[in-house]
């Protein structure tokens, strides 16, 4: 994700912003009345990730056995590859063979670019239902689909966007990034957009990267929050930021938060896993919540000369 993204982090101040006041008010309502555990869902927006073999696969497999690998590393993927071509049936069933059955994972399938960028959400219902019909093959490996808009999709558009949401079909669960700046700009219109997004049902896709601090409200439109995390190869600052948001996080359990979904970007795919036994290990300090952590695979040893 460049999307942000800076080469000099000297002057960014990566704190998190308090929450939006209507955030406890969201998860007071949806508390359910017997308490159920937060799901916790962390992930990749890849999992053809070569830089891991020998460590997180193992060595030598061939390409259409990563996914089954990262499934057994990762609970959850941003699938980035659906906003460049909608997958047929028999492709998503081969993710879904790939995962196996009752594993829990979830795929976040992002909307295709046809939809987002192209069509601008105008006169894409074709392309919506095709799109929508292929979701709804992931079964309940289906966890929340996002929109992506393009940076020049601003409020002059927001008719658009309110029709858009209100036809998509509700056997899709769909969260939505806002990325152009002036929809942060103006409180009153900020406020409009989510309480739209939270009457209707979508969730806001909640950014924290380091060159648009604006992206990132705390505001929960939905009982689920969904988090695109930008990180710095293992920077100091990445390591603050997960103690942050496993903070955050946790305190969103206590208040009856029902999943969150938490994705992580990083340059070099190698620090992704790092980075998520960390974070995982803070949430699990801070929530009980136990989600097993990326784990580096134990390669066979070659024998030697004489065949020990």
């Amino acid at each position: 994700m460049d999307f942000g993204r800076l080469p000099d982090l000297r002057y960014v101040d990566f704190s998190l912003p308090p929450d939006h006041p209507e955030t406890a008010r969201v998860l007071a309502r949806a508390r359910p009345t017997q308490p159920t555990p937060a799901r916790i869902y962390v992930g990749c927006p890849i999992w053809t990730n070569k830089e891991w073999l020998g460590t997180y696969f193992p060595a030598g497999i061939r390409e259409p056995d990563y996914l089954r690998y990262y499934a057994q590393q990762f609970n959850s993927i941003e699938l980035n590859t659906t906003h460049y071509r909608i997958p047929d049936a028999t492709t998503v069933r081969r993710w879904r063979e790939a995962v196996g059955p009752n594993s829990g994972f979830k795929f976040c399938p992002k909307l295709p670019r046809s939809i987002s960028h192209e069509r601008e959400l105008f006169q894409a219902d074709d392309l919506v239902v095709t799109t929508a019909r292929a979701f709804e093959g992931l079964g309940e490996n289906l966890g929340w689909a996002f929109l992506q808009l393009p940076p020049h999709f601003g409020p002059e558009h927001l008719p658009r966007l309110e029709r858009f949401l209100v036809d998509f079909p509700t056997t899709v669960p769909l969260a939505v990034e806002l990325r152009h700046p002036r929809w942060f700009a103006d409180p009153v219109l900020t406020d409009a957009v989510f309480a739209t997004l939270e009457a209707l049902g979508k969730t806001l896709v909640i950014t924290d990267v380091a060159g648009r601090r604006d992206v990132l409200p705390l505001r929960l439109t939905t009982p689920t929050a969904f988090i695109r995390f930008n990180g710095h190869g293992l920077h100091s600052t990445d390591y603050q930021r997960a103690d942050a948001w496993a903070e955050r996080i946790a305190a969103w359990v206590a208040q009856g938060v029902h999943e969150v979904y938490f994705f992580i970007h990083q340059k070099d795919v190698r620090h992704a896993p790092v980075f998520a036994q960390y974070l995982l290990e803070k949430i699990r300090g801070l929530t009980g919540i136990v989600v097993p952590p990326p784990h580096i695979i134990p390669q066979p040893v070659q024998g030697n000369l004489f065949g020990f």
